[in-house]
């Protein structure tokens, strides 16, 4: 064997044991939030999509606004979005 081989095998192996396994982010949560520059979660407003005749302008209006993630979400938030930071 020569030394350029056992060179590419011993990265080779150093690479698959110490590298961790990737972490996959779900797509689904990836277009629905975002962190906010003082790191918490933000969503968008619910009820906002259609239907919107019979709701008045200050309902609609204010379903504008954006809104902070529950604090009880944020631990299954980061576990979908590992590398949204």
């Amino acid at each position: 064997m020569s030394y350029t081989n056992f060179i590419q095998i011993e990265t080779f192996i150093n690479h698959s044991i110490n590298n961790m396994p990737k972490l996959k982010t779900r797509k689904s949560a990836k277009k629905r939030f975002y962190i906010s520059a003082k790191g918490k979660f933000v969503r968008k407003r619910a009820f906002k999509s259609h239907i919107l005749e019979k709701k008045t302008s200050k309902r609609k209006r204010n379903l504008k606004r954006k809104m902070i993630v529950f604090k009880g979400e944020n631990l299954a938030l980061k576990t979908m979005l590992p590398y949204l930071r």
